[in-house]
């Protein structure tokens, strides 16, 4: 396994702001990792309203040797596109702690402009996706498991196996 996949829920941007003026409209997000050069993007918030908001759900594969997701928050103006506010997110704030695989984390970071001045605030939410059962399974044999302990009665397929770890 050399990458995990992430699901980025954009949800909403707070207190953006361009040469003094709040944003609320035409906005989008640009998501990227530092390990595969991946990049995403959401749909521009058009709408307007007390503040953008997308509720976009992007799916990333993130490398294991990934150590930020950087999130750009960008304007579409009548000049081209400017970059409002970037984001850095530590992969650590992710899966490291006691939040198990799958569980929702709601998130909120600082967004800092191209002048590391405060501009904002991005709201996410992240899901580190379970891979598949049927990969973690052991080979069968004769439909059985061929390694393992079954995990609920006679008539299920899935197993528990160990990985010794010497303490020393």
């Amino acid at each position: 396994m050399s990458s995990r996949s992430f699901e980025i829920t954009i949800l909403s941007a707070e207190n953006l702001r361009t040469n003094k003026t709040s944003i609320k409209k035409n906005v989008f997000v640009k998501i990227q990792t530092d390990g595969n050069g991946e990049v995403r993007t959401t749909k521009v918030n058009g709408e307007g309203g007390s503040y953008p908001s997308w509720n976009e759900k992007v799916v990333m594969e993130v490398p294991l040797h990934a150590r930020f997701i950087t999130l750009e928050v960008n304007c579409k103006a009548t000049m081209g596109i400017k970059s409002v506010g970037i984001a850095m997110i530590p992969v650590s704030d992710i899966v490291g702690g006691f939040v198990p695989q799958n569980q929702v984390q709601f998130l909120s970071y600082r967004l800092w402009d191209s002048k590391v001045n405060r501009n904002g605030v991005i709201n996410i939410s992240v899901r580190v996706k379970m891979p598949e059962i049927s990969s973690l399974l052991p080979p069968a044999i004769n439909g059985l498991p061929a390694q393992g302990v079954p995990v609920t009665g006679k008539s299920s397929n899935a197993v528990v196996t160990g990985i010794p770890i010497n303490w020393f």
